[in-house]
């Protein structure tokens, strides 16, 4: 586990729970310990936060992380950071893509139009679209999230279960024969 190198690039719990704006908003909450732990529960849980708000087709999905990881208590800069997943690249494919499992799941057909960039065009696009591409936003966040929590929690336990083997190696004594 890079634990060490996160650690160090994690900022200071006193700075976050005195940011005057943050405080504000969120009050006692900022006390949390888990807000900035690296352990299991939390990264897993930031795990899924994080990579179920990457799917949510607003523009202030990081507010959105962030608020949801101090209300439910798991790691926050690992929250924010994994929803930079979806950038100017990456939207484009995982959008579609979500549009795409919204329509099947709902049995209906792919609208095949050229992409124009225009408020007419979105706003014509998408009230003809908006049922199975936020149907395919929710389905893909679910199984993002819940797959990142589990991978995470699959790592973090082979890795314990390695550090445990490790250590019972070193413990045995020596048998000269």
């Amino acid at each position: 586990m890079p634990r060490k190198l996160l650690k160090r690039w994690m900022p200071d719990h006193e700075k976050i729970k005195s940011h005057p704006h943050l405080n504000r908003l969120f009050g006692k909450l900022l006390h949390e310990p888990n807000l900035l732990h690296l352990n299991r529960r939390s990264v897993s849980g930031a795990f899924f936060v994080g990579l179920f708000m990457a799917f949510v087709p607003l523009p202030s999905q990081m507010i959105f992380a962030a608020a949801v990881a101090i209300v439910i208590r798991v790691n926050l800069p690992i929250s924010v950071g994994l929803v930079w997943i979806t950038n100017p690249i990456t939207i484009p494919p995982m959008f579609y893509f979500a549009y795409k499992v919204g329509a099947w799941v709902l049995n209906t057909p792919i609208s095949e139009n050229n992409f124009e960039l225009s408020w007419e065009w979105l706003a014509t696009e998408l009230a003809a679209i908006w049922e199975p591409f936020l149907l395919g936003c929710f389905i893909c966040a679910l199984v993002a999230g819940s797959l990142g929590a589990l991978g995470i929690r699959l790592v973090w336990r082979l890795h314990v279960i390695r550090q445990w083997e490790a250590r019972k190696k070193r413990r045995l004594p020596v048998r000269l024969s």
